[in-house]
């Protein structure tokens, strides 16, 4: 019965995490049929989008705090709950504010259910399958950027904005049985708990400031008050949360956490890495367009390579980093993942596109091989009580390494087109493909070299967990 159990919750998680990354994606593809729907603008439809992803990205700590207090399973079923309310008032908005206010309860909701979730699998699974049970949660996330984008185009064509909120409430309501079917009850929370009501503001107002402040970046202009502002704001208010979580005697966030050197240096590893590869989300999709010349229909299907190979490879590597260790997987992923990012770099006009495609394939090979088996690691060497906490900081570190490598690939890419051009142009997508290109090629070249500089500190960290391994007496695997 137990092993039955494990790949229900393993069911009961995936869908979580699909659908909420499904809603990260699915809303973008609509933004011009909102503006014609409410007869709005593109900058207040924007806030459909990102208020959804600011406020996800702001309250995940949050919730896998909350998840270790008073119990996992029952914050992913009030998550799930409130995830799937939010789209039934979604798809019945009578306004774009009211649309963008229950987009933010939307968020609310994937956030709970987002920290929560990879922490269920570990409890789920023993410690010799836990790399499988999260890389096929990598799978799960693969799909949902894969199937978004599609599956809106589909609904928009056919049936209306409304289908891509509604089409949420089969899932919830499947998925809601599936963790009351698989996940036992929680134990009673430890009295005497509280939680810490100002650190989590605290950690929320600046994780806002910088997310904001690196969105806007690009259109406003990085020497903007309003931006300086922000990241100066953002600054302030991080120094003031690590100093109360230092002193606090019930911290929301344990700072103590980062002295496991094989937690805090895999972390580092995986931050630097989704630093550089947003520099492909960001720029090969214009690459495509600007350069190949290639319409929307030709550019989706191009950038489905990527996700596909992630999806295909994160439960392969996580069964080997299982049955082998997960340092060896990490390092051959990094460098996989460096060596693809460099071969994209050296696309050019006459470049077959039948190249570029299969670098594509490989970084999605090689993020596959280090995700599964490092995520494994962190949350293996997590304190039992701080998983959720753990599985939480995962998410935070992505979402902010995608944010600022998105607005660095940018800045490098804005700055090298300024300067093969002899001087600024606008907008600058009207550059020759020649420039559009050489700009591209240097871009992705500093994306190469994060991958590389991501070896350094997953190096560190499994040399780390050796020596941890060895003290305790348990085998080294390599």
């Amino acid at each position: 019965m137990a092993e039955q159990r494990k790949w229900w919750a393993l069911a009961a998680v995936g869908s979580g995490v699909l659908v909420s990354t499904i809603d990260g994606s699915i809303v973008n593809i609509a933004l011009n049929t909102l503006v014609q729907a409410f007869q709005s603008n593109l900058n207040v439809v924007e806030w459909v989008v990102l208020g959804y992803l600011l406020t996800l990205a702001c309250t995940l700590l949050i919730m896998g705090r909350l998840g270790d207090m008073y119990g996992k399973r029952r914050i992913y079923l009030i998550g799930f709950t409130l995830f799937t309310v939010a789209s039934l008032l979604c798809a019945t908005a009578p306004s774009i504010w009211a649309l963008i206010g229950f987009r933010v309860l939307q968020g609310i909701g994937a956030a709970m259910v987002q920290a929560v979730g990879p922490a269920l699998l570990v409890t789920a699974f023993p410690p010799s399958q836990r790399g499988m049970a999260l890389g096929a949660i990598g799978s799960f996330v693969a799909a949902g950027i894969l199937i978004g984008p599609a599956l809106g185009g589909i609904l928009l064509r056919y049936v209306g904005w409304e289908a891509i909120f509604f089409v949420n409430l089969p899932i919830g309501v499947l998925g809601w049985w599936l963790v009351l079917r698989s996940i036992p009850p929680d134990r009673p929370a430890r009295p005497g708990q509280r939680f810490d009501l100002v650190g989590a503001g605290l950690m929320a107002f600046a994780l806002f400031c910088l997310l904001l402040g690196l969105t806007e970046g690009p259109l406003w202009g990085w020497d903007d008050v309003r931006v300086i502002g922000l990241f100066g704001t953002a600054f302030v208010g991080g120094v003031v949360f690590v100093v109360w979580e230092w002193f606090t005697p019930q911290p929301m966030l344990n700072l103590r956490i980062f002295r496991r050197l094989a937690f805090s240096l895999n972390l580092l590893a995986s931050f630097v890495l989704f630093l550089g590869i947003s520099f492909n989300l960001l720029l090969t999709p214009l690459f495509f367009q600007l350069v190949y010349q290639f319409d929307l229909q030709r550019t989706g299907f191009m950038l489905m390579a990527l996700p596909i190979a992630l999806s295909l490879t994160s439960p392969l590597s996580g069964r080997l980093s299982d049955r082998f260790g997960p340092r060896g997987l990490t390092i051959t992923g990094l460098v996989t993942a460096a060596i693809a990012l460099m071969g994209l770099s050296m696309s050019t006009i006459t470049t077959p596109s039948a190249q570029t495609l299969a670098f594509l394939v490989l970084l999605g090979v090689g993020v596959g091989l280090f995700q599964s088996p490092n995520n494994s690691t962190i949350l293996g060497n997590a304190p039992p009580e701080a998983l959720g906490v753990a599985s939480g900081l995962l998410a935070v570190v992505r979402t902010v390494g995608q944010t600022g490598g998105i607005a660095l690939a940018g800045a490098i890419w804005a700055s090298q087109i300024f300067a093969l051009n002899g001087g600024p142009i606008t907008p600058i997508t009207a550059a020759p493909p020649l420039i559009l290109a050489g700009g591209y090629d240097v871009a992705m070249r500093v994306a190469a070299l994060l991958a590389l500089i991501a070896i350094v500190p997953s190096l560190a960290g499994g040399r780390a967990l050796q020596r941890q391994l060895a003290a305790a007496g348990r085998p080294v695997a390599d």
